[in-house]
């Protein structure tokens, strides 16, 4: 039988715990759940972080320029990298890097060039590991953390699901009353329930719900199933795929 692909986007939010720091006991929970699930399904990440990790090893001055940001995002993705090829290999686990910008997408032989590269990677065993490419990229510095850029790869790549990993049980009805949330459980129409998107972002992320709602789009437009799921909850992965918690499920056109 053959495996369902998956897309699990992971955000500084997630990877850092909500803190200053990459949480390697993070990492190490979410390689132990894909190691358990190996079987029955593939999965490629699309990780931020790179910038929360150079943080942990320099302080370089005007912190919140566009081009520091840069230049910590080029310092903090080898460690990045290292720590995720570290951590997997542990669990007997191979993954590569893939850097990609949103002008990749925009050409025919580049969209090609990703796809054939990716599937190949995912048919011998690997598990890529995508990121903006910020030295030459700023559009998820600034906004996004990476979400739309998981759209769109899954949708050139045609998974079987995008699942993108948040601070939150998906999008709530009642957002605004933290006493009475209640998760929308299933969307067919992105666009009713836009007035319950909250535009709160967490302090380490960039994106918020608005760019995960667009990546969401973009997905269900190229037929891929969103799933909006909790990405503090220990064991979100599984319990997600074997159904015992709560999450926002956007279904594919």
């Amino acid at each position: 039988m053959a495996k369902k692909k998956v897309i699990l986007k992971l955000g500084t939010a997630t990877l850092t715990k909500n803190t200053e720091f990459i949480s390697r006991g993070k990492i190490e929970e979410i390689a132990r759940e894909i190691h358990a699930l190996r079987k029955t399904h593939s999965f490629i990440i699309v990780s931020s972080g790179a910038i929360a990790v150079a943080k942990q090893f320099v302080n370089l001055a005007g912190k919140q320029s566009i081009e520091v940001k840069q230049a910590l995002a080029s310092i903090g993705q080898p460690h990045l990298m290292r720590i995720f090829l570290e951590v997997f290999s542990d669990m007997g686990l191979f993954c590569s890097q893939c850097l990609i910008s949103y002008h990749d997408f925009e050409h025919a032989d580049c969209r090609q060039n990703i796809k054939q590269t990716i599937d190949v990677l995912v048919e011998n065993g690997y598990i890529p590991i995508i990121n903006e490419n910020d030295t030459v990229a700023t559009q998820e510095i600034q906004f996004g953390d990476n979400d739309k850029l998981a759209g769109k790869t899954a949708a050139l790549l045609g998974v079987d699901l995008l699942m993108i990993a948040t601070n939150t049980e998906g999008i709530y009805k009642n957002f605004d009353d933290v006493s009475a949330l209640e998760t929308i459980r299933e969307i067919l129409e992105i666009d009713d329930v836009l007035a319950s998107v909250s535009e709160v972002k967490s302090e380490q992320g960039s994106g918020g719900m608005s760019s995960k709602i667009e990546a969401a789009r973009i997905a269900q437009d190229a037929g891929v199933e969103t799933w909006l799921v909790n990405g503090h909850e220990e064991g979100f992965i599984a319990k997600a795929v074997n159904g015992s918690s709560t999450f926002s499920k956007i279904f594919a056109k």
